[in-house]
């Protein structure tokens, strides 16, 4: 038995977005110069034009390939796996590495010990 493929509703994908974004209809139309009623149309459309999917992508601050491949699942998984409600604890990931913070201060303070030395060894030479 074959099972064929869901086709990617690009219309969805924008509508997703823009409500993970925070925006409107309204505002996503303004920002593209074209009517509320126009962006609902897309939002509908399992096809959008490259130029207008451009232009949204712009607005929505994604790429197209983001809008392309967007997948909504992923980003529940993401989400419930960082966000976690045990007693108002969020779980951050780390942005930095903390070895590499180790490492940069070890050198700001070799760099400072050296100039310390350097002005030391400047002074003595001096009262000779």
């Amino acid at each position: 038995m074959k099972t064929s493929a869901k086709p990617s509703h690009i219309g969805r994908k924008i509508s997703k977005i823009r409500e993970l974004r925070g925006m409107k209809q309204e505002a996503l139309a303004l920002a593209i110069g074209v009517s509320q009623q126009t962006i609902s149309n897309i939002e509908n459309s399992e096809e959008v034009e490259e130029e207008v999917l451009v232009k949204i992508a712009e607005a929505l601050e994604v790429s197209v390939e983001g809008i392309k491949n967007f997948n909504e699942d992923i980003v529940l998984n993401i989400i419930s796996n960082t966000f976690r409600d045990n007693s108002s604890v969020i779980n951050y990931g780390c942005t930095f590495n903390p070895i590499d913070k180790v490492v940069e201060l070890y050198d700001k303070l070799l760099a400072s010990e050296k100039e310390k030395f350097e002005y030391l060894e400047k002074l003595f030479k001096d009262k000779l």
